[in-house]
């Protein structure tokens, strides 16, 4: 047992909890701190996607009651059938483009470079987007139609770029929209779910034949810590949001992806991927 890659397997656990629901990008803080932990072969890329399933069920755990409300009222309560075609027609966009796209995407756009830059564009966009006046049209996420649900399943699309952020892509994008503040948090939550459901297995699969036993460990490890630092990211946002905006993270994207090409201009740091 390799306890060098299990410690690097915990810190990324951790990172990939803390991050996933935040609007700052999970994978572009992956991609950011492999990168100094020189973890990045192809199964180590595989790993990074795998324990966002850590962090989702976070949000099963902590929804639990809700989901399965839903679960129970399929085919008889209108507001369950309603809220999973929500769910089911903001999936598919961002599904279709990942499945056509993600090859490309990894090869191309799973560096530094790409997540620092953006990171400082979805920093303006977020400060930009707090600055309109919020027309609310949806005060709770059972409260929205079909088409506020491909709105935002469009809007998604933008995380398959890393450092874009799929929560921020989604939540933003849901407050442009016309939805509230926490309809749009709890709805990119739950969406979350099917997405980051399918993309885990999806990317296991087609990459199994270069995962090793020895790799369970390490998985597991990344897993667990994802879940629980998920937990505790997610109580401390809706906390957070009831009595906040999303401008300082606006303001962290910004001067954390600054700091990024500074360190890689002045080589301070040996990011991968610049020059």
């Amino acid at each position: 047992m390799d306890l060098t890659l299990l410690l690097k397997a915990l810190i990324l656990g951790i990172v990939e909890g803390l991050t996933e629901f935040l609007p700052v990008s999970s994978t572009g803080h992956l991609i950011l701190v492999g990168d100094l932990l020189d973890f990045k072969e192809d199964r180590e890329k595989v790993f990074m996607i795998a324990i966002q399933l850590g962090a989702i069920l976070a949000i099963c755990w902590e929804y639990r009651s809700k989901i399965k409300d839903v679960a129970v009222g399929i085919g008889s309560d209108k507001s369950a059938n309603q809220f999973v075609l929500n769910l089911l027609i903001a999936f598919m966009p961002a599904a279709i483009l990942g499945l056509l796209f993600i090859d490309v995407i990894k090869q191309y756009l799973f560096n530094p470079l790409s997540v620092a830059t953006a990171l400082v564009i979805g920093g303006v966009v977020i400060l930009w987007a707090e600055r309109r006046d919020h027309k609310i049209e949806v005060e709770q996420v059972d409260n929205m139609d079909w088409k506020h649900a491909l709105k935002v399943g469009c809007a998604q699309c933008l995380a398959l770029i890393p450092g874009t952020s799929r929560s921020g892509a989604t939540i933003i994008g849901g407050l442009l929209f016309g939805l509230s503040r926490k309809a749009a948090t709890e709805f990119s939550f739950f969406l979350a779910i099917p997405i980051m459901f399918a993309a885990t297995f999806y990317d296991v699969y087609r990459n199994f034949d270069i995962l090793e036993f020895d790799d369970l460990s390490m998985f597991a490890v990344g897993f667990i810590a994802a879940f629980f630092s998920a937990l505790l990211a997610v109580r401390g946002l809706i906390r957070f949001i009831s009595n906040h905006d999303f401008t300082v993270f606006a303001y962290y994207r910004i001067i954390f992806g600054c700091v990024i090409l500074l360190t890689a201009y002045t080589g301070v740091v040996g990011w991968s991927e610049f020059g």
